[in-house]
């Protein structure tokens, strides 16, 4: 009888090293010529010099974009990089060929230099894109 399961246990784990997976095939691309996909979001500026603004002063800075794809782009988050910073952004999606914009509050409370970032992300990228203000609280 140990005889008989022991034999059972070799034909099971024999049949078991068949695989019914088909093997995997290695593509090999025989065209050099790569292409690159750009952005559909281009940016009229990605960083913004505000210069000196008076403290007290909030200053409200638009970043404005267009989107050059061929499908309807939705900005998912706007995030400052502070609670000094406010945002607003066009909660529709923007469709092909057409513009957005959005908006940083920086509320001007302290004097001195400051450089700011607002954290944009779009249906349209994976990684999210970061835009700069920058400027003299004087």
């Amino acid at each position: 009888m140990k005889i008989i399961k022991i034999s059972m246990l070799a034909l099971a784990l024999g049949l078991m090293s068949f695989s019914a997976i088909a093997p995997v095939k290695t593509l090999v691309c025989k065209n050099e010529n790569t292409t690159i996909t750009a952005s559909t979001i281009v940016w009229k500026a990605e960083t913004v010099d505000v210069g000196e603004i008076p403290q007290g002063t909030p200053k409200a800075i638009v970043y404005e974009f267009k989107n050059t794809g061929k499908t309807a782009v939705v900005i998912t988050t706007v995030q400052g990089s502070c609670g000094c910073t406010a945002t607003d952004y066009t909660k529709e999606p923007i469709l092909p060929g057409k513009s957005a914009k959005i908006t940083a509050t920086y509320n001007a409370a302290n004097k001195g230099a400051f450089t700011k970032t607002v954290t944009v992300t779009t249906s349209a990228e994976t990684a999210p894109k970061i835009l700069t203000l920058k400027g003299t609280v004087i």
